[in-house]
């Protein structure tokens, strides 16, 4: 239970930092949008190569990244059905499908795995799948569905996750992984410097984006908010529950594993692809708040009946 807590407490300072910087306009008017920017087109793909470029490509074969994989699909599918029924549109259905099943593997999932789970690699299954196939496809969807796509040759459109930061870094870094090549000092150490500003900078984006904002859930995306949140917050642990007992036989510490990752919340960087592509940002960014919060009691109590 400490983990959680302190992983917690970790990013609601430095969203606090970021609230108090939008709130007294430190940086300007376009502080959140400068920030944004470095993060996705920078920071970003800069730290998700450095992690995956070190990565042990083994957990993909592991039944962890099976159910994550399944339960993605399912927590994603759910919103995508409804928001076809009742027509929110692609964007914010992607968007939407992206907060209900895209978990914060990275600043929140390691210290969790480390104070609850005992081990950072455990997340490692999560991280792999969610940058290797979520971001690319969620990524060059919003892509497509641009206004100015229509406009392009279909040559240009198939190379759509080529030209998309977020989707080259980690690609990247799985590759040079697959080979063995370890990247030399002078290249991969002012990558990893520049990666590590990705975090902080997602996490101060979000906080200035709430400065002047209402209680989520409020406003006029109150339905697909609630509806991601709770699809992430109990849909998807529910899922791994029921997967990794029942179909996967799983039991003890592999299987509170496989559920505590599940029920972390939406990941900050999701306000970054919304801000980018100028899409449900509102709906990013109180969904990402509200399965934060209802995250806590929901792996407090899961912390207590697996652990």
């Amino acid at each position: 239970m400490r983990g959680v807590l302190t992983g917690f407490a970790v990013i609601a300072v430095v969203i606090g930092v970021g609230y108090v910087i939008g709130r007294r306009k430190y940086l300007g008017d376009n502080g959140r949008e400068v920030l944004t920017k470095l993060a996705f087109h920078v920071a970003s793909p800069a730290l998700l190569f450095t992690t995956l470029a070190r990565a042990d490509l083994s957990v993909i074969l592991s039944s962890r990244l099976l159910i994550t994989a399944i339960t993605t699909v399912l927590a994603a599918g759910a919103f995508v059905a409804v928001a076809a029924i009742r027509r929110w549109g692609v964007g914010t259905g992607t968007i939407g499908a992206l907060c209900s099943s895209y978990v914060n593997s990275g600043n929140l999932g390691i210290p969790i795995a480390v104070y609850v789970l005992g081990d950072a690699s455990l997340v490692a299954p999560v991280l792999l799948f969610q940058q290797i196939v979520v971001t690319p496809i969620a990524l060059t969807v919003l892509d497509l569905t641009g206004p100015d796509e229509r406009k392009r040759p279909m040559w240009q459109m198939l190379l759509t996750p080529l030209r998309n930061p977020v989707a080259v870094g980690p690609l990247s870094g799985v590759a040079v992984a697959a080979t063995g090549w370890t990247v030399p000092g002078p290249v991969m150490d002012p990558l990893i410097l520049i990666g590590n500003m990705s975090v902080p900078a997602v996490l101060l984006a979000f906080g200035i984006s709430l400065r002047g904002s209402a209680l989520p859930g409020r406003g006029a995306d109150r339905y697909p908010v609630l509806l991601s949140a709770g699809i992430k917050a109990a849909g998807q642990p529910a899922a791994a529950w029921l997967l990794g007992a029942w179909v996967f036989g799983l039991h003890g510490a592999a299987l509170l594993d496989v559920v505590v990752t599940s029920a972390l919340p939406a990941a900050q960087n999701l306000y970054t692809y919304a801000s980018r592509y100028r899409v449900a940002e509102r709906l990013a960014r109180e969904s990402i708040l509200l399965s934060t919060l209802l995250s806590v009691p929901a792996l407090v109590v899961i912390a207590v009946l697996l652990g």
